[in-house]
């Protein structure tokens, strides 16, 4: 059992006992996913931002295999694999926001909900509706791109297929990687606002309790 303290309106704290982490499952998915997004962020997505000398062999080895191996048309299109980049500037604003924004909230995230703190409640709510929002246009780009042409009556791809075409394989392990990405932050912004609301309502009523005193 965990002993938090919270400031009151009143400048005065409040003790209150907290369960630990393994006993509040959903906090505990968003601490993994903390924990999981934060190093393949700063390994992987923000490549982009990078100097190039900031960047040892080992990260531009693992980005070079996942591209080769997925061919993700965001994450190999802004490193400049699959040609002119200009049309993913949305997703280059994408990254700089993952890096200024979310990267800060997933410290300050592993840190609230170790602690069971309720005061970062709103800071998630921002972080899984940006998150969730952010990533639905990245999943529908996945959905989006031209499949592999194959020529008829074999496994071998065709000359003329588009720049980026996936491989029904390709896609379904793209799909994979970014659909947890999306129901995590969405389903994080809906219990997190449900979490806010019922301490508003708290509040109110105190506050309206008061005013009878």
């Amino acid at each position: 059992m965990l002993i938090n303290y919270e400031k009151q309106s009143n400048g005065v704290y409040k003790r209150y006992s907290q369960l630990p982490l393994t006993a509040r499952p959903l906090d505990l998915l968003y601490f993994l996913f903390f924990a999981v997004h934060l190093p393949a962020t700063l390994i992987v997505d923000l490549q982009y931002l990078y100097p190039p000398s900031w960047i040892p062999g080992f990260m531009h080895n693992l980005l070079s295999f996942y591209i080769s191996m997925s061919k993700d048309p965001l994450i190999g299109g802004v490193a400049g694999v699959f040609g002119d980049s200009t049309h993913l500037m949305w997703f280059k604003t994408f990254i700089v926001l993952e890096a200024l924004f979310q990267v800060p909230v997933f410290i300050l995230g592993l840190r609230g909900l170790y602690k069971g703190s309720r005061s970062i409640y709103p800071l998630l709510v921002l972080y899984g509706a940006s998150s969730a929002t952010t990533t639905l246009a990245c999943l529908t780009s996945v959905i989006q791109m031209p499949s592999v042409r194959y020529v008829p009556g074999s496994n071998i791809p065709a000359l003329d297929n588009p720049v980026g075409a996936l491989t029904q394989e390709q896609r379904l392990m793209l799909l994979s990687s970014y659909i947890p990405f999306f129901l995590v932050p969405l389903i994080m912004a809906v219990d997190m606002a449900m979490r806010v609301g019922k301490l508003v309502q708290k509040a109110i009523k105190v506050e309206e309790e008061n005013k009878w005193k």
